[in-house]
């Protein structure tokens, strides 16, 4: 490939609006490493809190192991999971269900984040309904057990990358294995 050919293209790819460069889903072995991993510091029988409480603590929150999944792509201002996405969607759940075979009283927060695009109370509703249609299509159409899932949106609060402008990298859904901080 020539230089010139090669500066041209990421000159272009660089000021070409609404370019998405959402990354692969995570592997099914580095999705179970990260969420069966153990908390970053372990917690007390007396430390441990109801799934609302653990949701509005953010302490407690970072202590949990986790991953980030920036590759379901949702259309704009949709929480549809159309079924092209299902195929990424397999992976986490494959994930999922080895742990959870394992771990019998295994519990997962679903979170559903969104860009600062948008008024904060509809990003919040729209971060709620992503997480609670990865919820479901994870019990659907893949089997895992309901019980075992919980949801919350966070809108724009947690932003990955600080910025009012559209920006892939902070629509995503985190995971999270809580259930050794609950009563």
């Amino acid at each position: 490939m020539n230089r010139r050919f090669f500066l041209t293209g990421l000159a272009a790819l660089a000021v070409a609006p609404g370019i998405s460069f959402a990354q692969e889903t995570p592997s099914e072995d580095a999705i179970i490493r990260r969420l069966d991993a153990a908390p970053s510091r372990r917690v007390r029988p007396d430390e441990r809190v109801t799934i609302r409480e653990f949701k509005h603590r953010r302490e407690l929150r970072d202590r949990a192991p986790s991953i980030d999944i920036q590759s379901i792509n949702f259309e704009f201002g949709s929480s549809q999971i159309a079924r092209s996405e299902y195929r990424k969607v397999r992976i986490i759940a494959n994930a999922l269900q080895r742990i959870t075979r394992r771990r019998r009283g295994a519990r997962f927060l679903i979170e559903g984040h969104t860009d600062a695009v948008g008024s904060a109370a509809s990003n919040q509703v729209l971060s709620e309904d992503r997480a609670e249609a990865l919820k479901w299509v994870l019990v659907e159409e893949f089997g895992i057990p309901e019980r075992a899932l919980e949801t919350v949106g966070y809108g724009e609060e947690y932003l990955l990358v600080p910025t009012e402008r559209e920006e892939w990298r902070n629509r995503r859904v985190t995971l999270r294995r809580i259930d050794e901080f609950l009563r």
